[in-house]
C-alpha cells in the first residue's frame, strides 16, 4: 500500500495535534527568549531583584530615556506573563475540535507577541503596536474554543 499523502490523510486529527504542540513550544521559547531579555536589560540598567520597574537614579538609569528603555523590556515581558493563561487555555480548548486551525491561529498570536516584544523594547512605547496583528489569533482562538466547548455541551448532553 502507498503511504502517500492524499486530500483525506493529509491533515488527520492526531498530525493537527502534533502541529499545535510545535507551536506551543515555540511559544515556550520565545517567552524564554523574552526572558533573557529581561535578564540582558536588568544587567544593562543595574536594576536588582526584587525591583520590577526602574525610576531614574536606580542602577544605571541615570535619565528618563535610560529608564523607559528598561522599563519598556519589562512591561513586554510582563504583559506576555499575563495573557499567557488566556493564551493557552483558548489553544487547548480550540484544540479539542480544531486543532489544525487553532495551530494557525496560535501561530499568528506567537508572531503578534514577538512583534509586540521586539516594537516595545525600542524604549518607544507607541511600537508595541506593532504586534497588534496577533490578537487576530487570540480572537481566533477565543471564537474555536467557545465552539469546542459548545460542541462538547451539545454532543454529550448528559449534565
Amino acid at each position: 500500500p502507498s503511504h502517500q499523502p492524499t486530500p483525506s490523510n493529509m491533515l488527520s486529527f492526531a498530525s493537527s495535534l502534533g502541529v499545535a504542540g510545535l507551536v506551543a513550544i515555540e511559544y515556550t521559547f520565545a517567552y524564554l527568549w523574552m526572558g533573557f531579555k529581561v535578564g540582558a536589560a536588568r544587567k544593562k540598567f543595574g536594576i536588582t531583584y526584587p525591583q520590577l520597574y526602574a525610576r531614574v537614579g536606580d542602577g544605571n538609569c541615570k535619565d528618563q530615556k535610560a529608564t523607559d528603555e528598561y522599563n519598556c523590556v519589562q512591561r513586554a515581558h510582563q504583559n506576555t506573563l499575563e495573557t499567557t493563561p488566556s493564551f493557552l487555555i483558548l489553544f487547548g480548548l480550540s484544540c479539542v475540535y480544531y486543532p489544525f486551525y487553532a495551530a494557525i491561529a496560535a501561530q499568528v498570536y506567537v508572531f503578534g507577541r514577538i512583534a509586540y516584544f521586539t516594537g516595545y523594547c525600542t524604549g518607544d512605547p507607541k511600537k508595541r503596536m506593532r504586534g497588534t496583528f496577533g490578537y487576530l489569533g487570540l480572537i481566533s482562538l477565543l471564537l474555536m474554543g467557545v465552539g469546542s466547548c459548545v460542541r462538547l455541551i451539545v454532543e454529550d448532553p448528559k449534565i
